[in-house]
């Protein structure tokens, strides 16, 4: 199972994000404050009021000190008397950002940041304050628990690691059983993004709360399972990238799927089980449910494409059986200046969806692009959609 995309396209999606790349020659207003995500006690980077991000780092013996984003923009520091490095960037889109330093060239994490998992590495990332950041705020409500499972998969004959939300009350009730969804990250993420970047289950627990989504078990797995390829087709031409979904899809539905609803008190059918996933996630839901309908009833695709009336094989098999389609970008992504969606217009696959007779729904994150507040959001409107019947 083989997907192609333009360089363009796979470049936004293994980045995570899209960042402005020049310096200011503006004064930044100075109501800096420590980005949530420091290390305890650590006073940078900081953010302020404008969504600029001031760093600073201790390198004495350094030559030159870069702060570069996930995604390629760089902002030189300058050297102080006291041999620390500081230096802010323009503003940014709100939510999470990946970062590492460039000291003297070498590409290393920030000491005064937690790390994270992204463009394939253990890397820095930081917070900018989002106006609606209510939605996945720590709240002194009841919590799920985010368990660290391990999994034998027998169809690659490996010991694997997934992440399993279970909802508040999961172990008060033990005749009580849940629906389930399944979860993707993006390239060159793992199992860990969508609890640490994307703040899964603290979006869960709110919704809840808030009455706004029924309680649900959620699936974190890693894409990258052995076998798993990803990189330019051979041949010819050798025109943009290829994904190769079939060792994960063997792995999800031949492994996974059957773990979770031997040891975990699932609803253990197809009209209970979901898909979601971003960017790389998100194509891997289009290919993986379009292919195993009698698997999936709700299907989630996050900056990943869209699915077209075209791709439907049978029309009257797909309306039985899946009871929501929901397609998400962030507006920076399906803008005229800045396009990166493929597989057609996704508004207007939804819109004919729709006029199929199929419960389809389209979201836009509003001034955010290939980032993971576009995909926190998403869940956000996604999840109350589910299992409502």
């Amino acid at each position: 199972m083989k997907s192609k995309l333009s360089l363009l396209a796979i470049a936004s999606m293994l980045t995570g994000q899209v960042c402005m790349a020049q310096t200011t020659n503006q004064p930044a207003v100075e109501d800096f404050k420590p980005s949530s995500l420091n290390q305890p006690g650590k006073q940078y980077p900081q953010v302020n009021s404008e969504r600029r991000v001031r760093a600073r780092v201790m390198a004495p013996q350094a030559q030159s000190v870069v702060f570069e984003f996930l995604g390629g923009a760089k902002y030189p520091l300058t050297k102080g008397e006291d041999g620390a490095w500081v230096g802010d960037t323009r503003p940014q889109d709100e939510g999470f950002h990946y970062y590492q330093l460039v000291i003297d060239g070498a590409q290393v994490p920030d000491p005064g940041s937690l790390y994270f998992y992204g463009g394939s590495r253990w890397g820095s990332g930081l917070e900018v304050p989002a106006q609606d950041q209510d939605f996945y705020a720590l709240k002194n409500v009841p919590h799920g628990d985010l368990r660290a499972t391990f999994y034998y998969a027998k169809s690659t004959n490996a010991n694997l690691r997934c992440f399993v939300y279970t909802p508040p009350d999961y172990d008060k009730d033990s005749s009580k059983r849940y629906p389930v969804l399944y979860l993707q990250h993006g390239g060159g993420e793992d199992e860990t993004g969508w609890g640490s970047q994307g703040r899964a289950g603290l979006i869960m627990d709110n919704l809840i709360a808030a009455g706004q989504a029924k309680p649900f078990i959620i699936v974190m797995a890693n894409s990258y399972v052995p076998g798993a390829a990803v990189g330019r087709p051979p041949g010819p031409g050798r025109g943009g990238f290829s994904f190769d979904f079939s060792a994960f899809q063997r792995v999800l539905i031949d492994d996974l799927i059957p773990f979770v609803d031997a040891n975990y008190r699932t609803l253990a059918d197809q009209p209970h089980r979901a898909m979601a996933g971003l960017s790389m996630g998100g194509m891997q839901t289009r290919q993986i449910t379009l292919a195993n309908l009698d698997k999936f009833s709700h299907i989630g695709v996050f900056s990943g494409g869209s699915i077209a009336v075209s791709n439907i094989t049978d029309m009257a098999a797909f309306k039985q059986k899946v009871k929501v389609v929901f397609v998400s970008y962030g507006s920076r992504e399906v803008d005229s200046a800045n396009r990166r969606v493929f597989g057609g217009d996704p508004k207007a696959n939804i819109e004919a969806l729709k006029e199929a007779g199929i419960n389809a729904h389209y979201y836009i994150s509003p001034q955010t692009a290939h980032e993971w507040q576009s995909w926190r959001r998403s869940l956000r409107e996604f999840a109350p959609l589910l299992f409502q019947d």
